[in-house]
């Protein structure tokens, strides 16, 4: 393999020439990634040379990033992450500017996961790593038009010391995700059963909630994700369940737990309440979907009163992994992501899951070069 026509050598070019607009890479490192491809090529590792980005400068050091690197998986540099005293904002702050939207570069990619989302929509890498403590992986994926799985919470090693946070990968479709997951989910502790390879029976019994009962939703991306699951509906994909998904706010629990006083009465008892509305929601092997976000991509001046983790971070309180998948456009052209929930422990289910319902929906689109505004 010649460094012309490797898969790292078409990653680097692409980010070469699209990034400046973009902005979604802090550090390229293009002689060690084609030394690392080199090798991995050499050793006929499982991955082969695959190239991958890492969240934010520590993200070589992530458990998932040695996990890819050790099969052969080859990172080609960190993407963008919102910078120091910018704890309300969700845009990453990449090495030639603020990091945009590709669909629209007057919106924000969401975050924090912020670059990694970007460098996957606009192809510049096959797939990157993320964490997600309240959504980071999740509505980003959403906003940009891509897949994001955040693993259960403990599974893997936590990148945050309150275990809000847990592993992620995101890739165009959960599809050109399952090579990296699998790797990363192989070292967790949960051996791999031969089933878990197979499809899922058809159809899959799912709540659907649009709002898990106090969220409020832009209708717009309401309708964009509520027609998704119809079309699911209507290709034997998915069963609908008559489950109640009334969950209670969890905004003042996460907040609790972040600050350090996961012990405050009124956060155990929310805690408790939802776990147990959960456990009751995925009985039988349900899943529950929901939009990922209450809301479509913001501006770059701040997100206004509606929270965009409104319907991810209650399962980042609950443990449960959850991916967001392309589920359509709203009217101004910017992505609406669909929320997917399994079980505690139940990865590789949700992944064999989001496989069989992205087969039914129309296929990931690319966006314009350097987005519009």
């Amino acid at each position: 393999m010649t460094p012309a026509n490797s898969a790292v050598a078409r990653a680097l070019e692409r980010i070469e020439r699209l990034d400046p607009a973009l902005h979604a890479f802090i550090e390229v490192w293009p002689d060690e990634a084609l030394a690392r491809e080199r090798e991995a090529v050499a050793r006929r590792l499982p991955l082969g040379g695959l190239p991958f980005a890492v969240k934010g400068p520590s993200g070589i050091r992530s458990y998932a990033a040695r996990r890819l690197i050790a099969a052969g998986g080859v990172p080609v540099g960190a993407t963008s992450v919102p910078g120091p005293g910018t704890a309300w904002q969700t845009w990453g702050q990449g090495a030639h500017g603020r990091t945009v939207n590709p669909w629209r570069a007057d919106r924000t990619p969401g975050g924090s996961s912020a670059g990694s989302a970007v460098a996957v929509a606009a192809g510049m890498v096959e797939a990157a790593t993320g964490s997600d403590g309240a959504g980071s992986v999740r509505i980003p994926a959403a906003w940009c038009g891509v897949f994001g799985l955040k693993t259960t919470n403990e599974l893997l090693p936590s990148p945050d010391r309150t275990g809000l946070a847990s592993a992620g990968v995101l890739a165009r479709s959960a599809a050109a995700a399952e090579p990296c997951l699998r790797r990363v989910l192989g070292g967790g502790g949960t051996p791999e059963a031969a089933s878990d390879r197979l499809p899922p029976p058809l159809p899959l019994p799912v709540v659907y909630s649009e709002d898990l009962g106090f969220a409020v939703v832009d209708p717009e991306v309401a309708a964009v994700v509520r027609a998704a699951v119809d079309r699911l509906v209507a290709a034997g994909t998915v069963r609908l369940v008559d489950r109640d998904a009334g969950l209670l706010d969890p905004a003042g629990a996460w907040a609790a737990v972040r600050g350090g006083v996961p012990d405050d009465p009124a956060a155990v008892r929310v805690r408790r309440t939802n776990d147990e509305r959960l456990e009751t929601l995925f009985s039988g092997g349900a899943l529950l979907m929901t939009p990922a976000t209450p809301n479509r991509p913001h501006g770059h001046e701040g997100p206004g009163a509606r929270y965009s983790t409104a319907l991810t971070w209650a399962f980042n309180l609950s443990g449960h992994p959850a991916a967001s998948l392309p589920a359509g456009f709203t009217g101004d052209g910017c992505p609406a992501g669909l929320q997917m929930v399994a079980p505690r422990g139940a990865d590789r289910v949700l992944l064999a899951a989001a496989r069989a319902v992205e087969d039914a929906l129309p296929p990931a689109r690319t966006p314009p070069p350097a987005g519009r505004d």
